[in-house]
């Protein structure tokens, strides 16, 4: 931590607490020759991995010097969980999410008094911060008459009133690569009509 003090007054001054810049808090600075080429220092490296279980345990996003955390599927989102956390000072607790509770994907609930030690009160302790990440089901993954099923169990849907103004169309994959190279060639076609391309032309005397 950092502490400034600045004079705001005669026999007045105010003393400021922020994070150093230096280490950003972890305790440590790396020299820049002595950094890793893909985390730049940051202990943390974005990778994708392939996950084949149902639950996948310890494949959330990683911090350093911390357990990662687990993924749920869609049934426990829905239906509700128990899972055990390791927190700071290496003790097991077991969170609970009760049938008819929903956590939606990108979710952030806390647990009280099993975060991080609070500054200058060493036994007190703030909240542990959890963020859900929800994993759904790939295509495909229930046969036509279970999905009937499934539905009949879900909320009821919306129907769309349709009238004879409207066109029916179908969703696809986006794929940003094909969106780039229609706009490059629409933008070809453009220039085109703008500026059409002639041959050279004979200078005759």
């Amino acid at each position: 931590m950092q502490i400034r003090i600045h004079q705001i007054g005669p026999g007045m001054v105010q003393q400021i607490q922020s994070v150093c810049m230096e280490c950003q808090g972890h305790g440590e600075r790396i020299s820049p020759k002595d950094r890793c080429k893909s985390c730049n220092g940051r202990k943390i490296v974005r990778e994708k991995k392939i996950l084949e279980k149902i639950t996948f345990h310890g494949e959330g996003d990683q911090e350093p010097g911390l357990e990662p955390g687990d993924i749920i599927i869609l049934v426990e989102a829905l239906c509700g969980f128990q899972k055990p956390i390791s927190t700071l000072d290496n003790r097991t607790i077991i969170i609970t999410s009760h049938p008819g509770q929903i956590v939606k994907h990108r979710d952030i609930k806390c647990v009280l008094n099993e975060g991080m030690p609070i500054y200058r009160r060493p036994y007190e302790k703030g909240c542990l911060i959890i963020e859900f990440k929800v994993n759904f089901p790939e295509n495909g993954f229930l046969s036509p008459d279970k999905l009937s099923l499934l539905e009949k169990l879900l909320p009821e849907r919306k129907e769309a009133e349709e009238t004879d103004e409207m066109d029916q169309v179908e969703l696809v994959d986006f794929d940003p690569n094909q969106e780039r190279r229609c706009h490059y060639n629409g933008e070809a076609y453009e220039d085109d009509e703008h500026h059409p391309r002639g041959g050279v032309q004979c200078q005759t005397s």
